[in-house]
C-alpha cells in the first residue's frame, strides 16, 4: 500500500476538485458568470497534458541515450495519455468557448496551435504502428517524439504570445492569475492539476505493465 499512496492521492485530489468545481463559490465576473468553472478542468486537463507529454519527451531522451525497452514504454504510454488529456482539453475548451465566445470553435492561434500538436501526436502513434521491426521503431519514435514536443512547446507557449488570441495571458490579454483567480480558487486549482498529473502517471503505468507482459515482437 506504501508505494500506492500517490494513486490513491491522486484519485482523491481529482474527485475534490470535480466537487470543489461544482460548489464551491467563484468569481463573479462579466460574460463568464458560472462558466469560470471550467478552469478547474480545462485548463488542469491541459497543464497535466503538458506535464505527461513532458514525460514522454524525457522518456524518448533517455531511450536515445541509452536504450531499453521500459523507455520506449514510458514515451509511448505517456504520449498515449497525453493525448487522451489533450482531447479532453479540446473538448471541454470548445463546450467553453460556444458560452463565452458564441461559437465551438473560433480561428484563434492556441486552439488552431492545440489541434496542430494533436495531429503531430496522432502521426506519432501512426508511426509507431507502422514499423514492424521493434529497434528500428522505438528508435524513429523516439527521435519523431522530441520533434513533436518542441512543435508542443511552439504551437502552445510560443506562437500564441506573439499573435492575437482570444485566450488569457495570450496575445497581450491577461492572464486569469491577474484578475480573476482568486484564493478560494487556487484552493481547488492546483490541487485539480496535481490530481489530474498523478492520475495520468497512474494510467501511464498501467500501460507500461500491460506493454512489459507482451510477447516480444
Amino acid at each position: 500500500m506504501k508505494k500506492h499512496w500517490w494513486k490513491a492521492l491522486g484519485i482523491l485530489l481529482v474527485a475534490y476538485s470535480i466537487i470543489g468545481g461544482f460548489l464551491l463559490p467563484v468569481p463573479r465576473m462579466e460574460i463568464l458568470h458560472e462558466t469560470i468553472r471550467n478552469l478547474y478542468f480545462h485548463v488542469t486537463m491541459w497543464f497535466a497534458m503538458m506535464i505527461i507529454l513532458t514525460a514522454s519527451f524525457s522518456g524518448s531522451i533517455a531511450y536515445l541515450n541509452k536504450p531499453t525497452p521500459k523507455k520506449d514504454f514510458l514515451a509511448s504510454e505517456c504520449a498515449k495519455v497525453g493525448v487522451l488529456f489533450g482531447l479532453l482539453g479540446i473538448a471541454t475548451g470548445s463546450l467553453w468557448a460556444n458560452y463565452t465566445w458564441g461559437a465551438w470553435w473560433v480561428n484563434d492561434a492556441k486552439l488552431n496551435g492545440a489541434a496542430i500538436t494533436l495531429l503531430f501526436y496522432f502521426a506519432y502513434i501512426l508511426l509507431r504502428q507502422s514499423v514492424d521491426d521493434p529497434d528500428k521503431r522505438a528508435r524513429l519514435a523516439a527521435v519523431y517524439n522530441i520533434f513533436a514536443w518542441v512543435m508542443l512547446i511552439v504551437f502552445l507557449l510560443i506562437l500564441p504570445r506573439m499573435t492575437d488570441s482570444l485566450h488569457p495571458g495570450n496575445g497581450g490579454n491577461p492572464g486569469f492569475g491577474k484578475y480573476d483567480l482568486d484564493n478560494g480558487m487556487r484552493l481547488v486549482f492546483y490541487p485539480a492539476i496535481i490530481g489530474w498529473s498523478l492520475l495520468g502517471a497512474w494510467l501511464a503505468s498501467l500501460g507500461i505493465r500491460l506493454r512489459q507482459l507482451e510477447p516480444e515482437q
